[in-house]
């Protein structure tokens, strides 16, 4: 078992293998530890830190000419999410006859009003309290059809969307219920889930996730905001979410920057491929309210741009696991057996890499049809034939998606295995040296020779 994975992520040196040097040929390696792997020669250090110091010199250059101070001001156009809103909650419900108020025009905001003729019924009329803002303690009264999906009950919270232009009587209305208590017990859960299995690990990770968060809400949205390069925003930020992200959950280690490398050539092929196909198909990117909502209030930005820069960052966590778990596997075939050169280390890396590029694609498409499940519901009742489905820009955005992000991840699996493989065969200091030096050879008349440690 690799305890490697889930113990703290420190540097500790493997304890060396025992060779059994006794005459009758039944040598065996022993490795007393799987923990982190052993360090690898000061030669191999130097080339890898060739290859990763100018690209992390190159990440901070960008970030620094990139970076935005914040997102543009503009005038709120109070449509979708650019509305003011504050928190409120239900004070009393009282229910009334439909007849006898104007329901048909007071939904909750999101909700469709209902077909004519339909029939009467009890109407809930709910008093909301605005709980903050300068408005604190203001009621207003909400009008919740019988057959709203989404019913209000008394002293829940809720969120009210605030239009300041409007008549006094119309400038609150409820737009959400407030979710913030059971979306943070959540949190917890898995915050709790993650250090209890992962320990140190773990709590490295959660640490790295929140950085991860931290790029994503303060330099990529704002830049692409101000107007600078999508892709180029998106290849810098995921680069240094990539780098801090490896580094910090599995050390500073020769392993951890393999699978650095590794992670970079793939994102590399995703990116050139996301820009022939988007380019090729004319994938616009401006497909739904939202992003016709960010189009109408940022026209500079490059939607096409965006789309391509969503295709990076959503590849870049399924990459990070496949480039890390092919590394560790190859370290630890290594240690099993020392004396494995690297074409073997690369043959058994790749079968195990087979399972995992099997299980990885099928998570990737599973999970775009899940969340394009509603329209591919509309499809199926429209009776659209599959090649009509497939035309559509909205479906083939997801298509392109997920196949240019699949490529990137199946041609990962050879990429890192063959690189980790190189490296560690190529060490010569660690258990592969001390291996070797104990290893029986042969003379030329055909007898084994010992030769003396």
């Amino acid at each position: 078992m690799n305890r490697g994975l889930f113990s703290s992520c420190d540097d500790r040196p493997v304890t060396s293998p025992h060779i059994d040097t006794e005459p009758q040929g039944h040598q065996h390696g022993h490795s007393h530890s799987h923990g982190p792997a052993a360090p690898v020669s000061r030669h191999l250090r130097k080339v890898i830190a060739a290859v990763l110091i100018p690209f992390a010199t190159a990440v901070v250059v960008g970030l620094v000419v990139l970076w935005p101070g914040g997102a543009p001001q503009h005038e709120r156009t109070g449509v979708g999410f650019d509305r003011q809103t504050q928190q409120g909650r239900v004070v009393n419900i009282d229910k009334v006859d439909c007849k006898d108020v104007n329901a048909a025009q007071t939904p909750i905001s999101g909700e469709t009003t209902p077909p004519s003729g339909s029939g009467p019924g009890l109407c809930a009329k709910a008093d909301i309290e605005v709980t903050t803002g300068h408005d604190k303690g203001r009621t207003f009264v909400e009008i919740v059809q019988p057959d709203a999906p989404r019913q209000l009950r008394k002293g829940q919270g809720v969120v009210v969307a605030y239009a300041p232009e409007a008549p006094r009587d119309l400038q609150y209305s409820v737009t959400d219920v407030n979710r913030k208590f059971p979306m943070t017990l959540l949190a917890g859960i898995f915050a709790l889930a993650v250090i209890a299995v992962g320990r140190m690990r773990g709590v490295m990770a959660l640490v790295a996730l929140a950085v991860s968060f931290a790029v994503l809400t303060l330099f990529i949205l704002p830049a692409i905001l101000q107007g600078a390069n999508p892709l180029l925003v998106a290849v810098v930020g995921a680069s240094a979410i990539m780098l801090i992200a490896l580094y910090m959950c599995h050390g500073p280690t020769a392993r951890t920057s393999v699978a650095v490398i590794g992670t970079l050539i793939s994102l590399l092929l995703i990116g050139l491929l996301g820009s022939l196909f988007i380019g090729w198909a004319n994938l616009t990117g401006n497909t739904d309210d939202s992003t016709g909502l960010i189009h109408g209030l940022y026209p500079h930005i490059d939607m096409s741009g965006l789309l391509l820069a969503g295709v990076i960052i959503g590849s870049l966590g399924v990459l990070d696991d496949v480039t890390v778990t092919q590394t560790s596997a190859v370290w630890e075939l290594h240690q099993a057996n020392p004396t494995m050169g690297a074409r073997g280390l690369y043959r058994a890396g790749i079968r195990i890499g087979r399972d995992h590029i099997a299980s990885v694609v099928n998570t990737l498409v599973l999970a775009y049809a899940g969340a394009a499940l509603p329209l591919l519901l509309l499809f199926s009742i429209a009776q659209s034939s599959v090649g009509t489905v497939a035309n559509s820009e909205l479906v083939a955005e997801e298509i392109v998606r997920t196949l240019v992000g699949s490529i990137g991840l199946v041609a990962s699996v050879p990429v890192t295995t063959v690189l980790a493989a190189l490296v560690v065969s190529a060490d010569r200091t660690g258990v592969g040296a001390e291996a070797g030096a104990s290893a029986p050879v042969r003379t030329g008349k055909g007898r084994r020779r010992r030769t003396r440690p």
